[in-house]
């Protein structure tokens, strides 16, 4: 599963940021060099934060380290950090040069820490979010279907919960909002009627535990936003360009790799990673198929993987205005470095064939 998102990825407290220290810390960042033709190493290593446990939420990367794909394009080592994280914090201390997050965590810090952050592609069109219900139990299918309902909501979503319910014109006085963790199993004992979870992940193994489950996407009712996000700092943008396109490309070949055999996503990251971070193949399985459903649209076919439309843009910025989070897209998005690499490599937008 990936990081909860917070507005103050899942999964994590707000972050808190001390700009001047941040700053300084951004100046350890060095430079790279360009890769020459035929030196593989040149343009040096490459920190990779994930938002979070090793498994086959990204299997993209796994496929692009098994392959070879990062060495091909002319990084050196990719080393992969588990979370849970946003990723902010790491990039912002020098720590990460690429964090996998989510628009909203991002665009926050952003909007609220005049953080040096950008977003220059996004792995899932669509984010995961969901309230889950039991299908005899809350059932909850409509907005409206909360009204009077027990919800389940980690610290880490409460912002986006009360954004989702403004959405909807959903008055917050009209349910009781239950703090929880991110186990599922008080939605199956009867302690809430909904709970917050992912498509990909506690909305599937819950219906595995033999339970019929009904969802509400946050992406089909009124918060639509992109997740998984490349994000870097502009400095990294700046400095180290041709290090992310390398990094981007590999990425592409990676999850193309994915979307064509969920299947062997799901047993490669148990190879890789074991039975701790991939517990239950078959649920992994599932959970690979799920995810290409919000990592392939129609823009991802026309354009390629990582396309964010100026469409989605506005309706990412939409929904952070919905959770009172003003900003632009231009300060929030950079999909500059994704256009020159189909520009440069125009057959990596047939991913499907």
């Amino acid at each position: 599963m990936s990081a909860r998102f917070s507005f103050t990825p899942r999964r994590k407290a707000a972050v808190t940021i001390a700009a001047a220290g941040l700053v300084l810390a951004l100046a350890g960042c060095s430079g790279s060099t360009p890769a020459a033709d035929g030196d593989s190493e040149s343009l040096g290593d490459l920190a990779l934060q994930l938002s979070w446990i090793k498994n086959e939420e990204f299997a993209g990367e796994f496929f692009a380290l098994d392959k070879g794909y990062y060495e091909d394009a002319g990084l050196g080592e990719v080393s992969m950090a588990a979370g849970p994280s946003t990723g902010s914090a790491e990039l912002l201390s020098g720590t990460a040069d690429v964090a996998l997050s989510d628009a909203v965590s991002i665009g926050t810090v952003v909007a609220n820490e005049d953080a040096p952050l950008k977003i220059i592609g996004a792995t899932f069109q669509k984010n995961p979010f969901t309230i889950l219900s039991l299908a005899d139990g809350g059932n909850i299918l409509t907005p409206e279907d909360m009204v009077g309902k027990k919800i389940g909501v980690q610290a880490s979503n409460t912002s986006l919960f009360e954004a989702l319910l403004a959405a909807n014109d959903v008055d917050p006085a009209s349910l009781t909002i239950v703090p929880v963790q991110y186990d599922p199993s008080v939605l199956v004992n009867g302690d809430v009627d909904g709970f917050v979870a992912y498509l990909t992940n506690e909305s599937i193994t819950v219906a595995a535990q033999g339970y019929e489950v009904a969802n509400l996407p946050f992406a089909d009712n009124g918060l639509p936003f992109v997740a998984e996000t490349v994000t870097v700092t502009d400095q990294t943008i700046a400095e180290d360009r041709e290090k992310l396109k390398a990094f981007l490309v590999a990425e592409i070949k990676g999850w193309a790799d994915a979307v064509a055999d969920p299947d062997g996503a799901a047993e490669l990251a148990l190879e890789l990673n074991g039975a701790e971070a991939v517990p239950d193949i078959e649920k992994a399985k599932a959970g690979s198929a799920a995810q290409n459903l919000l990592i392939v649209s129609e823009d991802t076919e026309k354009n390629g993987l990582f396309t964010i439309s100026e469409e989605l843009q506005e309706q990412t910025v939409e929904t952070l205005a919905a959770a009172g989070i003003e900003i632009e897209a231009s300060d929030l998005f950079d999909l500059s470095l994704l256009a020159e690499v189909y520009e440069e490599n125009p057959d990596l937008v047939a991913y499907a064939k």
